[in-house]
């Protein structure tokens, strides 16, 4: 076989792949979405589309991704919110509090989110879609705190948003598992 005919093989086959992989995500994010009405196709179809774990996956990888997916919001939730507490960015007494209490409810996401994502690995459906509700339960938790402390908008918004939406994908990803 000629070099260019050997380059033509790999790009075909790798086009291939692609192809097939979000095929899977489509596939898989369509039938949750149908399932739960939680579940954002586009937002899905993005985020798990994007994750390096996601081509070739099935249901279960997929679900993966998506506890993985929750697990690096909520880190980065918690270094934003150590940069404001570090950057002076604080202010009054009652926004420090409410900023501090934010960073453990994430960190407590982000070890929940983890937790999920050892259930679902573990094959514990049942587990992994708890845990991943009570994560996002966790993130959405910190805009009441920052509203009660009279900090608003909340500068972890999208962290709370996103939470909640990965974490319904999970569930319901994790749903088709099992039926």
């Amino acid at each position: 076989m000629r070099p260019s005919q050997s380059l033509l093989a790999a790009v075909v086959a790798l086009a291939t792949l692609l192809a097939t992989a979000g095929a899977t995500v489509e596939k898989t994010c369509k039938a949750a979405a149908g399932a739960d009405a939680r579940v954002d196709y586009g937002f899905c179809v993005s985020e798990l589309g994007k994750h390096r774990d996601s081509p070739g996956a099935d249901a279960w990888g997929l679900a993966k991704v998506a506890a993985n997916l929750g697990v690096n919001n909520a880190g980065g939730a918690v270094r934003d919110a150590d940069a404001l507490l570090a950057g002076g960015d604080a202010g009054a007494k009652a926004r420090a509090a409410a900023l501090g209490q934010c960073r453990r409810l994430y960190f407590d996401a982000e070890l929940t989110f983890a937790g999920a994502y050892d259930e679902i690995n573990a094959r514990d459906y049942a587990a992994g879609k708890e845990m991943a509700a009570e994560a996002a339960a966790l993130a959405r938790r910190c805009d009441d705190v920052l509203a009660e402390a009279g900090v608003t908008p909340s500068p972890l918004a999208r962290y709370g948003e996103y939470a909640a939406q990965i974490g319904a994908v999970c569930a319901a990803i994790t749903d088709l598992i099992v039926k």
